[in-house]
């Protein structure tokens, strides 16, 4: 590129991305990378993709066919944008896998649907780009290798064993390809799976995976973005009434209004929920929102949501200087995966490159950048479905959730807390602590009770109460936990869910919070514990960084790392004691975390209030927070001056309107 050409590009940046500076041109680049980057790891006949690293839980066969499938995604969004335009060959180059890997007798065949359950998942991959790039691959095979991947694809029709979760849309997507391509398929398995997604159906347009309060990054990348492109598929024309497919539609666009806010300035998503080894798939909701044409968020929006995602992983270090995908979430860190992960696993990060599929003349593309929520003003919003308070504050880009809703379990469930979907508080610039004692010994973003013996305590089923914003000044949101001690299994299946094993109840806790921009009050009320001498321990936001520094008195703590600083301050209850507890290999973020944490007694039929901060400042400000607490009939009366001098005045329901 000459100076003149490379002056005109870096101007063009500027005017139609001011924000990060990221055109489709950066775009093709770093696909055109990615895909690069895992050619030397292909098996000879290109079926299998297997980089570097251990053997993922389900063995090198199904590795090998998740790199294919995973990176294939990314191969065809770049064919179906460029309209066929191939220059490096990638289309042939996976025609050729394809022939192989559906080649019962090929060396590196594909593990089969009816072998292995993951099959069942990747083979939804390889039947959405075979319908997206119909005319550059799927015409051009042979009419034996095209019988080879009906033959393949086909053991989903009529499969009962799919689970009735985000997998539904696997079946659902193989199957309207075979249909198709005069291939079998079932119209009583379409219907049922069609209808197991529209029970998933939430408030504002918000989606569960499955019967659990599972929310977490599935519901842009998987629940959202498959009834999208299942759409747009062939077989698909005359398979969902138009009122449901609008209706699909207006769910996105509703939803997209709430995503949009959990972005960080910096383009960091929420670090919350399993699968974070995806990585840059989480821009792809935003993508989804493009193809879409949702009325409520601008391309312009939609496409500096992208952008900054992908900056953020870019600028981070993922990928690697390999031009690879590792399990981690900026370098690599296998605590992070989950116990079936793999090495071809991050690849599922190709749906993030989705707008790849959208041409060059999209609105999308040719739309000025606009501002995040976050960058223009703080933010305040409840999302009622995962019942989140977000709070989000301009002076340092944090996003911050607050939440009383979400567990991946049921009401009433007795499990351990999962760190990635329990915790009181998740954030886009801190990480739940992730280590073995995390699951056990719940730490940062808890209120929870603890033993003599040192037991902590988990709320794992608790009772959502409230989730709301009061006058545009204060979130608001509640829960009622039957906290419990747990002794874990033996055994263990680690998919993102707490701990299975045995439950001891410990004591009934009331918390709200109340959140105003980079702070939290939370208030607590122990209604009845199961023995006497237990402690109220409240945790902090977990920092990261090889310095700290740290202020501890018996009513403050604070820890200062990595450019953050995590505070607590009691502000009322009986005497305290505080501390810092630093934890090695915890954080994909950093290391060590740093968590301040405070104990009170535990007395029952009295509020404590604790204010609890997380800050880009050097410090944790010293402005004096004001409460009065009323209890009224099934309810409390919480008054607050904050330290900037408003006043909040809130009625909080302390039990469930059944109770």
């Amino acid at each position: 590129m000459t100076a003149t050409a490379a002056a005109s590009d870096a101007s063009d940046r500027r005017v139609q991305s001011p924000h990060t500076g990221w055109t489709r041109g950066t775009w093709l680049s770093l696909a055109d990378s990615l895909l690069a980057g895992v050619r030397p790891y292909a098996s000879e006949g290109h079926a299998r993709i297997t980089p570097p690293g251990p053997a993922g839980g389900y063995g090198r066969d199904v590795d090998g066919l998740e790199g294919f499938a995973r990176t294939f995604l990314l191969a065809g969004f770049r064919l179906a944008g460029e309209r066929g335009a191939d220059p490096t060959h990638l289309a042939q180059w996976y025609a050729e896998g394809i022939a192989a890997g559906t080649d019962p007798h090929a060396a590196d065949r594909w593990v089969r649907l009816d072998e292995h359950p993951q099959a069942k998942v990747e083979a939804a991959s390889i039947a959405l780009v075979l319908d997206l790039t119909r005319p550059w691959i799927w015409d051009r095979l042979t009419p034996r290798v095209q019988e080879q991947v009906v033959d393949y694809l086909s053991p989903a029709v009529g499969d009962p064993t799919y689970p009735r979760i985000n997998w539904v849309w696997f079946r659902l997507v193989v199957q309207t390809f075979l249909r198709s391509v005069g291939g079998p398929w079932s119209a009583e398995d379409v219907a049922e799976d069609l209808a197991t997604h529209d029970t998933f159906a939430r408030a504002d347009g918000w989606l569960s995976d499955g019967a659990e309060r599972s929310y977490d990054h599935y519901v842009g990348w998987a629940l959202h973005l498959y009834p999208t492109l299942w759409a747009r598929m062939a077989g698909a024309t005359d398979l969902r009434p138009a009122a449901a497919r609008a209706a699909d539609v207006t769910a996105l666009d509703r939803y997209l209004a709430d995503a949009v806010h959990l972005i960080g300035a910096d383009g960091s998503p929420l670090l919350q929920g399993r699968s974070l080894v995806y990585r840059f798939a989480a821009a792809a909701p935003f993508w989804v929102g493009a193809l879409a044409q949702v009325p409520s968020l601008s391309p312009g929006l939609l496409r500096r949501a992208a952008s900054g995602v992908m900056r953020h992983f870019t600028e981070a270090g993922a990928p690697d200087r390999r031009g690879l995908l590792t399990l981690g979430w900026h370098g690599a860190w296998p605590r992070l995966a989950q116990s079936y992960s793999g090495p071809g696993s991050p690849y599922w990060a190709s749906k993030g490159l989705l707008g790849l599929a959208l041409p060059a003349e999209h609105p999308v593309w040719t739309a000025t950048e606009e501002p995040l929520p976050i960058e223009s003003a703080d933010t305040l919003r409840a999302v009622r479905a995962p019942g989140w308070v977000v709070a989000g504050t301009r002076e340092d880009g944090i996003v911050r959730v607050l939440n009383h809703g979400t567990d991946h379990a049921v009401p009433g469930a007795t499990t351990g807390d999962s760190p990635l979907y329990a915790s009181l508080g998740y954030s886009t610039a801190t990480a739940p602590l992730l280590d073995e004692a995390a699951w056990t010994e719940p730490l940062d973003g808890v209120v929870t009770l603890v033993d003599a013996a040192g037991r902590v305590g988990h709320r794992t089923g608790f009772e959502t109460l409230e989730c709301r914003v009061d006058d545009g000044t204060v979130g608001v949101a509640a829960s009622r936990s039957s906290t419990h001690w747990l002794v874990p299994d033996a055994v263990q299946e680690q998919h993102g869910s707490g701990l299975a094993g045995h439950a001891e109840p410990a004591g009934t806790l009331v918390v709200i919070s109340l959140a105003r921009g980079p702070r939290e009050l939370r208030l607590v009320r122990v209604e009845e514990v199961a023995r006497t001498g237990l402690r109220l321990r409240y945790g902090g936001w977990p920092v990261v960084g090889p310095t700290t520094e740290s202020a501890v008195t018996a009513t403050t703590v604070h820890a200062t790392a990595g450019g953050l600083t995590s505070g607590l301050a009691v502000i009322r209850g009986g005497p305290s004691r505080s501390g810092v507890r630093q934890r090695s290999d915890a954080s994909p973020l950093g290391d060590p975390a740093h968590v301040p944490w405070i104990d009170q007694p535990a007395a029952t039929g009295t509020w404590s209030a604790v204010l609890v901060t997380l800050s880009r400042l050097a410090a944790v400000p010293a402005d004096p927070v004001r409460v009065e607490v009323r209890d009224v009939p099934g309810a409390t009366e919480v008054r607050v001056r904050w330290p900037d001098g408003v006043g909040t005045r809130s009625v909080v329901a302390t039990r469930a309107p059944h109770d």
